[in-house]
């Protein structure tokens, strides 16, 4: 696996891959990898020539009051577990790497922002799209991987590519869970025993959600209202939001009747968790969604 920390070495090494025709497929991270990072790699290394990842803790997607200094890092162990993965190429950049000056020109996301975590976190999706444009233009990527985890980001990034006609195919990958239905995250580290017992209850109320819909019933304020009264009961943690939206356009919808999203957000003492699920009208599981160049 080579590892490459300077932009100019990053393009120079691109564009040789581009010269001789590989498909790149390529993993956006903040590091600190666990099995859904992976689980994105591998996925890549099946559908390319190269994968390609980076690891890159964005300040710009930080709020102030935010964990940008405390969030987990571990270069040495996440370059260990990309090699074993499979990956070809690390890209590994500083701040001072990406951001050389105060930036001049800005991006704002105007639709899919300001509904699920966009609502108490302003411009943290500037900050999304502004270091992916960044890496969309050095990796000159044929495909890239992110978790379903975050529907969010992947509805957002999904906005970015059909905006500014990027020639890259977005594959979104099933959110990879521990043995009780918790959603993988790096953030999970943060969570004290008692709290992580009882972070199993996201899923369990975002399946009684879903099992409402097989059921026939298609009010989604009804299933919001179920979904937020077995949190309750369940956990300790304080609801930020419980929200089920049309899907990718994260639109406020007055009945089930297409793809939508049953997303959660719960903030625990040290730790904020996210998950969703992603379903049709029937009340079906949507594992993948993609979108072609």
């Amino acid at each position: 696996m080579k590892i490459i920390t300077s932009i100019q070495d990053m393009q120079a090494r691109m564009l040789l891959e581009m010269q001789q025709g590989k498909k790149i497929g390529f993993v956006p991270t903040m590091g600190f990898l666990h099995e859904g990072h992976l689980s994105l790699m591998e996925k890549a290394g099946t559908e390319n020539d190269i994968v390609v990842a980076s690891i890159f803790v964005n300040p710009l997607q930080f709020g102030p009051n935010e964990d940008f200094e405390t969030y987990p890092r571990d270069a040495q162990r996440d370059t260990k577990l990309a090699e074993e993965v499979g990956v070809d190429i690390l890209f590994l950049p500083n701040v001072k790497e990406m951001y050389p000056q105060k930036q001049q020109i800005k991006l704002q996301v105007t639709d899919r922002a300001d509904v699920l975590c966009g609502q108490s976190r302003p411009g943290h999706f500037d900050g999304v799209v502004a270091v992916l444009t960044k890496l969309f233009h050095l990796i000159q990527p044929t495909r890239v991987y992110f978790g379903l985890k975050d529907a969010q980001q992947v509805a957002v990034v999904d906005a970015l590519i059909q905006d500014y006609n990027f020639p890259i195919e977005l594959i979104g990958v099933p959110t990879v869970r521990e043995a009780d239905g918790l959603a993988k995250s790096s953030r999970n580290v943060y969570l004290s025993e008692t709290e992580r017992a009882q972070a199993a209850a996201l899923f369990a109320a975002l399946e009684k959600g879903r099992q409402l819909v097989v059921d026939g019933e298609s009010n989604p304020v009804i299933i919001v209202e179920e979904v937020k009264e077995y949190v309750k009961q369940k956990t300790n943690g304080k609801i930020d939001y419980v929200e089920l939206l049309a899907y990718p356009s994260l639109t406020k919808t007055t009945t089930v009747k297409q793809m939508v999203v049953l997303a959660i957000a719960v903030q625990f003492q040290h730790a904020r968790l996210i998950d969703n699920l992603l379903f049709n009208e029937k009340g079906e599981i949507i594992t993948t969604f993609s979108r072609g160049k």
